[in-house]
């Protein structure tokens, strides 16, 4: 019987330092003696550092890896995230903005309050009659004060940061703390067993690292997962067209200036733009199809939405190639970030699907190899599951849209680039609201159906609600619409502001859990 006891993470950046953590923070002390994690990374490839968004799920990760939340402010450059606004998504008018917020509908667990709204004709905002966090991101509030111990929260929160700092902080984590074993090596050669499973890796530096599990981490260049073992990357380009991205950092006119709590994501005539806040700075790009617009005139836009203070600014190109590998596990290798997949950063499901495909692995981490294929199996259908949700969501955003005004949005309209699935949902959403018992009830859902409520109703889509539909839960809906507006009123009477909120994490720290 062959143990799985030295764990090999080949690559660096946020995808090989958030699995080598999540790893060691779980089986570290946990094994038999002889257990290792080992991340070999190179000194010449930089890490391509530009996601700046996260999900909730990154506080109960940190957590567990024993991360104090105040020091990772400190050395993050990190801000508070408590949804996204997508701007000019429906009709592209000056006035067109609604929010995807963290936070679940009030009572959500126990009523489905879309369908009231609804009945009451869907004037109001949806977000505003259903949770505070719109209200709170329009007042540029934090999400939790400086009395509320780390990690917990008033009001539901991820974070954005500087993806740079954050790999380097994890580093010295995991080197420090956990006892990851970091080699820094260029691998030249992937050498393989008898069996097709990777037996080690030859570097320039005259290394050989053998190992029983190999984590590809390699970014774009999947030296593992594609290189040396073949497996095929499957395109979904037919469905979300953009393939670049166009990156600047926009420093602030001055240091105390507002930061936004929330993504702004503007749409453009053929993409969209990112807006995240830092406390140093602003990460700003503009995400496009360059068989739409070229990267000249997505260069102009971008610049004409950073104003004069982004006319000097340098601007970095990124090539995107969106869609996944047709498996993840292949034998005794896993491909974990870039080097498994990527779609556009549109609702910052590129960090989520490291954490969750970290969490699976150290969870179900085989204990020798002859059980390691059906673990492999398990987790191939998982995360294509998950990836194939993620593209579903986000071609939804652009499947509600009004905007005929340019062939970008004309042809993300046309159903053969529609996939089968949210066509069929988009069909029973107008009769039957997104609700949790419908199409959402897996454990590896990554998108609540709140979410796609607030997708939904935020552009402008309305449910037919059938008569007799709703008589039962009238009263306890009333009741979970007063209780909305009574916490958004105590949230935003007693939430300080964001920036101040940082500066006094950054200066006093929060309280330990």
């Amino acid at each position: 019987m062959q143990q799985i006891q030295n764990i090999v993470v080949v690559g660096g950046g946020t995808a090989g330092w958030l699995t080598a953590g999540v790893i060691a923070a779980k089986h570290q002390g946990q094994r038999p003696h002889g257990f290792t994690v080992t991340l070999v990374e190179s000194p010449n490839v930089p890490t391509i550092g530009v996601g700046e968004g996260t999900w909730p799920t990154l506080r109960t990760t940190l957590r567990r890896m024993g991360i104090s939340e105040s020091e990772f402010f400190r050395q993050c450059d990190a801000a508070f995230k408590q949804g996204a606004r997508f701007n000019r998504w429906t009709t592209g008018a000056a006035d067109d903005g609604y929010y995807h917020p963290l936070m679940l509908p009030q009572q959500f667990g126990k009523v489905n309050l879309a369908p009231h709204w609804l009945a009451e004709g869907g004037d109001e905002s949806f977000c505003d009659t259903v949770t505070p966090q719109g209200r709170l991101c329009d007042e540029g509030l934090g999400p939790k004060t400086i009395a509320t111990p780390e990690y917990e929260a008033l009001a539901n929160y991820a974070y954005h940061l500087d993806a740079g700092k954050f790999a380097q902080f994890l580093q010295r984590h995991c080197c420090n703390v956990l006892g990851v074993r970091h080699v820094l090596a260029d691998v030249t050669e992937v050498k393989l067993a008898e069996t097709g499973d990777i037996r080690s890796l030859d570097t320039a530096q005259g290394q050989t690292i053998a190992g029983d599990l190999f984590i590809d981490c390699t970014g774009f260049a999947a030296l593992l997962i594609g290189k040396a073992l073949g497996v095929p990357f499957r395109s979904c380009s037919d469905t979300l067209f953009c393939d670049t991205a166009l990156a600047v950092q926009v420093p602030y006119d001055r240091p105390d200036q507002p930061i936004a709590t929330h993504t702004i994501s503007t749409a453009q005539s053929a993409g969209w733009i990112w807006d995240i806040g830092l406390p140093t700075r602003r990460g700003v790009g503009h995400v496009f199809s360059s068989s739409h617009v070229s990267a000249d005139a997505a260069e102009q836009e971008l610049r004409a939405y950073l104003g004069p203070a982004g006319h000097d600014l340098p601007i970095r190109q990124i090539s995107i190639r969106s869609g996944h590998r047709e498996q993840f596990w292949v034998r005794n290798c896993v491909a974990v970030g870039l080097a498994a997949g990527f779609l556009e950063p549109l609702e910052a499901s590129a960090i989520v699907l490291i954490e969750l495909s970290a969490k699976m692995i150290a969870e179900q981490l085989p204990a020798c190899r002859e059980v390691m294929d059906v673990v492999a199996r398990r987790f191939n259908e998982t995360t294509t599951y998950r990836w194939g949700r993620i593209i579903d969501f986000l071609k939804l955003h652009y499947s509600l849209t009004q905007r005929t005004d340019t062939e970008f949005w004309r042809d993300n309209l046309r159903p053969e680039t529609i996939p089968d699935r949210l066509q069929g949902l988009m069909e029973l959403w107008r009769y039957q609201s997104p609700w949790m018992h419908d199409e959402f009830d897996r454990a590896e859902e990554v998108f609540p159906s709140a979410s796609y409520q607030y997708v939904l109703y935020g552009m402008g889509a309305r449910t037919a609600v059938l008569p007799g539909t709703i008589d039962e839960d009238v009263e306890f809906a009333r009741r979970a619409r007063r209780e909305n507006q009574i916490q958004t009123q105590r949230l935003v009477s007693s939430l300080p502001a964001h920036r101040d909120l940082i500066d006094r994490i950054v200066r006093h720290g929060l309280q330990p859990i």
